[in-house]
């Protein structure tokens, strides 16, 4: 963090030293000022948005994946703001200092003026990313139709880097700010290159990944089990996910997240996977022997999260798959783990068999709230403070993994925040399925 602030204010002090903030003596070139920042600072945190979802394992391991989507988004909507807001600014500014009307003065700026009407391409690809990043737009699209949208963001910033490089502030005159920016440029280009292109490649390649069997474990619900070579020395860890990219001619340009639903044993690696309506049917027909590219793996959800002995696992529908995989790898004595498990329907509850065989063999508990919420056999929140603590007596002095959709993860934490259990304690990732 201390990094990124270091690197805004090194922006902004250049800019000062190029003359920013001289002749500020009236309100155009106040706004064409303004605007002048915040085109740089927009920039910058869209460079800052490409780095923290690049798929670095250093910054997944040392952030998790989970608070770097956070960020993300949020520094996503600052990023559209910013970059929004340099382009009124500037218009503005610039219509007041020609004595025109601001559609005028925006018409001559697209026509005349270098590459901006490259940037204002740039700046509606962002438009549109940000618009189905908003909660209520992304319920209602397709995960790739939202992946898809998203990779607009590059064209976004290339637009934009070519508008920069000729018209920008800091590329006038100072060829160390010119060389600091490219070098930002780069750095971002070589990490994306590196983790979501190399990587990948290189591990799939090493490993010769492959569909090995897919197994039906509940309506609408499959295991795919991904076999290939020398899979024992793939670095996965239970309650991690990878990204699944099928090879053939359908599949290959987009990837899925899957959580690993049993811990890695050297052979293959399961995923298990619900039909949401999407790509996630598809899945389910592939033939053994289908080519898989992996991506990963990725998450901090695992046991070295841990910092007590006693575990408390809660899952909600298919996000038992990371925690079935805990279940079944952490290392506990009689007693030490327990799992409740919440689903609407009897037909939602997947694995029951193994978690009941699981629990017999490693002596934990088992608890299935199977019901839906103001229904006759379930009228209360079943997870708030006083069905947790009569479930789990001891909670606040166990770690919690927490898998499942939104509402149901929020609604937990406020229990254990209620029941004074530390957030150090609490565990979840929300980008595990």
């Amino acid at each position: 963090m201390a990094l990124l602030v270091a690197n805004g204010a090194l922006i902004v002090a250049m800019w000062v030293r190029h003359g920013g903030t001289d002749h500020l003596t009236s309100p155009a070139a106040i706004l064409t000022a303004a605007g002048q920042i915040t085109a740089l600072l927009g920039t910058y945190l869209a460079l800052v948005q490409l780095v923290l979802m690049a798929r670095s394992p250093w910054l997944d391991q040392v952030f998790g994946m989970d608070r770097l989507a956070w960020a993300h988004r949020w520094l996503g909507f600052a990023t559209v703001w910013l970059i929004a807001g340099h382009a009124v600014l500037t218009t503005v500014g610039w219509s007041l200092g020609d004595g025109r009307s601001v559609l005028d003065e925006a018409t001559n700026l697209l026509g005349t003026y270098p590459f901006v009407l490259m940037s204002a391409a740039g700046l509606a690809c962002f438009l549109a990313v940000a618009v189905t990043s908003v909660r209520a737009a992304r319920r209602r699209l397709s995960y790739e139709t939202w992946f898809g949208i998203h990779l607009y963001a590059y064209l976004g910033i290339a637009l934009g880097f070519a508008h920069q490089l000729v018209v920008g502030t800091d590329f006038i005159g100072d060829p160390v700010a010119r060389l600091y920016w490219i070098s930002l440029f780069v750095m971002t280009a070589a990490m994306i290159l590196v983790f979501r292109f190399g990587q990948p490649i290189a591990t799939t390649l090493r490993h010769q990944t492959r569909i090995g069997s897919v197994v039906t474990e509940a309506p609408g619900v499959v295991s795919v089990y991904v076999t290939g070579r020398d899979l024992d020395r793939l670095a996965a860890r239970s309650g991690q996910y990878f990204n699944l990219r099928i090879l053939n001619r359908d599949g290959w340009w987009r990837a899925h997240p899957f959580s690993l639903s049993a811990a890695p044993n050297g052979r293959s690696l399961r995923f298990t996977v619900k039909d949401l309506g999407d790509w996630t049917a598809r899945i389910q027909a592939l033939a053994p022997g289908t080519r898989v590219a992996l991506e990963g793996p990725y998450g901090t959800l695992t046991g070295a999260r841990r910092t007590r002995q006693r575990v408390l696992l809660v899952a909600g529908g298919i996000g038992i798959t990371p925690l079935r995989a805990l279940m079944e790898s952490l290392p506990a004595r009689p007693g030490d783990l327990t799992l409740i498990y919440r689903a609407s329907h009897e037909s939602e509850v997947v694995f029951r068999e193994e978690l009941d065989a699981l629990a017999a063999y490693r002596g934990a508990s088992v608890h299935y709230l199977v019901g839906r919420r103001g229904s006759r056999e379930m009228p209360g929140n079943p997870l708030d403070v006083a069905g947790l603590r009569a479930l789990v007596p001891d909670v606040r002095d166990r770690d919690v993994y927490l898998c499942g959709p939104f509402r149901l993860m929020e609604s937990v934490r406020a229990s254990l925040k209620a029941l004074a259990v530390p957030a150090s304690q609490v565990h979840l990732e929300r980008f595990a399925y």
